[in-house]
């Protein structure tokens, strides 16, 4: 793909798909089970359940083929296995991870960890920057390639 057609692609997904649901993630007090002794409770159980996965299924829709299955170990945050197949047989791994470090002190006013705001082009709070990000960027990344085979595959056929 072109580069500033790439950058448009990027930008405009970004923005419409992936900020709206990084922003519910933040509202997620998802603490890495080191740090939250109310891992299993039903209280965060459903809220939990919408970070492992829920936010970000809708974004495997446009990569054929892509599936997701949430790994769920006793007392170990869940693991989010995606397969994306390729057209070959290399392997490729993209790792993130979304558990959350503890909520801290010292927030600016205004700011806090559960709570996402949108500040000069910056998007504050927990998990954002911590690995939250790191599972939609690699969606992000994929989603052009995909789009590629899907144009390649109606043209072939």
């Amino acid at each position: 793909m072109e580069p500033t057609r790439l950058k448009q692609f990027v930008d405009t997904f970004w923005d419409d798909s992936i900020l709206p649901s990084i922003t519910e993630y933040i509202r997620i007090p998802n603490k890495s089970p080191a740090y939250d002794s109310k891992m299993g409770r039903a209280r965060l159980h459903g809220r939990r359940r919408q970070a492992d996965g829920g936010l970000a299924r809708p974004q495997l829709e446009g990569l054929p083929g892509a599936t997701l299955e949430v790994v769920r170990l006793p007392g170990r945050t869940p693991l989010l296995f995606m397969d994306v197949p390729g057209d070959s047989d290399d392997t490729v791994l993209l790792y993130g991870h979304l558990d959350k470090q503890p909520e801290m002190r010292g927030w600016s006013e205004g700011l806090g960890p559960w709570l996402p705001v949108l500040k000069d082009d910056k998007l504050y709070g927990r998990g954002g920057a911590d690995d939250g990000y790191a599972i939609y960027a690699c969606l992000c990344a994929l989603r052009p390639c995909a789009s590629r085979r899907c144009r390649a595959a109606a043209a072939s056929s």
